[in-house]
Formats: structure tokens, sequence, C-alpha cells
């Protein structure tokens, strides 16, 4: 249970090579700025995972970074899921830029996630929205990059690969629309289908949280509301990150 609880708390603990192996390509690339102090890795795992434990060390000495072996049990006590496979590393903050002209894409497909109240879920959103080649992500100044430990594993290293920005989300809106971006919310009242609306870039999509959805005042900016009918008649909303992924993949194909 303590472990569960744990979720909701800041940690710049990443578990597992599919998260560490993103942000160090993410380092490269110039994405983010994640500083790696330290790399704990799993003795006993050391010949089981040469190919790892050689990637890791080469990149460990290219980027001046500490590599040391452990025990399983050292590294129980500082992960929360257990799904680290004997590979951990400890990171610094991560800089989330406002943002500007400079730094957001002319044509670019953006998401904008609001009011998700798991960091699971919103992990989960992130890996769809990379997956499907989101350009980033706009976030309000409070979120769930404080836990990106959790995010990343949920995200399977989505969080720590792609950008994104944070700050005063009504300035953002603004700045896109003047930017020539269309501002799409998922939302039911006033809304077309997904499959009948114009989701040509560029574009903002805003996707809510299932239980509080967008707020009415986003939902007020919008230049179109768009929803995903059912197969079935469901009172029930689908997970942010369903909605996401869903809408996303439309994205795709309408710009492909």
């Amino acid at each position: 249970m303590i472990k569960e609880e744990n979720r909701f708390v800041s940690s710049n603990i990443l578990e597992g090579m599919t998260s560490i192996s993103a942000l160090l390509g993410a380092q490269d690339a110039g994405v983010n700025d994640r500083m790696i102090t330290e790399i704990l890795f799993d003795k006993a795992k050391k010949a089981k995972k040469s190919r790892e434990y050689a990637f890791l060390a080469h990149k460990c000495a290219e980027k001046n970074i500490k590599l040391t072996l452990t025990d399983a049990e050292a590294l129980t006590k500082i992960c929360i899921g257990n799904t680290h496979g004997g590979i951990v590393a400890l990171c610094g903050e991560r800089t989330l830029p406002s943002p500007s002209r400079n730094n957001l894409p002319s044509n670019g497909f953006l998401c904008l996630l609001e009011g998700i109240e798991d960091p699971y879920n919103f992990g989960y959103a992130l890996r769809s929205l990379y997956a499907a080649g989101c350009d980033g992500i706009l976030l309000g100044e409070r979120n769930w990059m404080s836990a990106a430990g959790v995010v990343a594993r949920a995200s399977a290293g989505a969080s720590e690969s792609m950008p994104i920005w944070t700050g005063n989300t009504e300035d953002a809106i603004s700045l896109l629309k003047e930017m020539g971006y269309r501002i799409v919310c998922a939302g039911i009242r006033d809304s077309v289908g997904l499959y009948d609306a114009d989701l040509k870039k560029p574009l903002l999509l805003v996707v809510g949280g299932e239980k509080r959805g967008i707020s009415a005042d986003m939902l007020s900016k919008a230049d179109q509301i768009v929803r995903i009918d059912y197969g079935r008649e469901f009172r029930g909303s689908l997970s942010a990150a369903s909605a996401a992924t869903v809408m996303a993949f439309e994205i795709l194909r309408q710009n492909s």
C-alpha cells in the first residue's frame, strides 16, 4: 500500500532500461536537459543483461555518469514499481520551458492534457500521443511531471522523449491561435463526430480527465468540439488515455 501511495510523490528516479534509454536518447537529441547523476545496476543481472550493461557503461563514460553495481534489495528500497529489471537511474530536474513563438512548431500537432488525476493515466496518454506523432505536450503549471519516474514507466519513456511546455494555458492558447493553430476539444455538447471533423495541422488537441473533463472556459476557446461515437448505448466516459489514443491516430491519418 505504501508503494501505491508513493506514485503521487515527486520522484526523479527512472526505473528500467526503457525509461533510461529514452532519456539518454532525448539528451542526445537536445529534447531533454534532465541530468543523470548515477545509474545503479543489479550485479546479479550483469551477465544476463550484458548488452544493456555494455551500452550503459559506454554512455556513462561518454557523459561522465557514475555507474554502480548494487543488489536487488538496495534497488527495491528506492523504487516505487517492481518492473525496473535491475536498472535504475538517479536523476535531476528537467527544465520545462514556457511556450513561445521561438520554441513551438509552426505547423504541428500539439496536445493539451487537462485535469488528469492519475499519473499512470497521464503516462498512458503520453505513450499513445508519442506513437501517433504528436509534436509536443502543453501542460498547466500543476502537472504530473513531478512524478517523473512513474510517468516515464507508464509512458514507456515517451514522457522523457517528447517536447513538453508548461505555463498559463490561456496564454498558450492565445499564442497558438495567433500562430494559426485551430483548437479542438474532446467533448459532447455542440460536437461533431470524430470522423467528420477537420483535423488538419496546425492543431492543438485538448483532452480532459474522465472525472472533471475539460473546463467550461477551455471549451469556450475551442474552434471545434469533437466527440468519439460509441458502438452501443454507454453513459460512461473513456479514460483520458483511451480518448487521446483514438483521436491522435485519426489526426495522424488525416495528416498522412
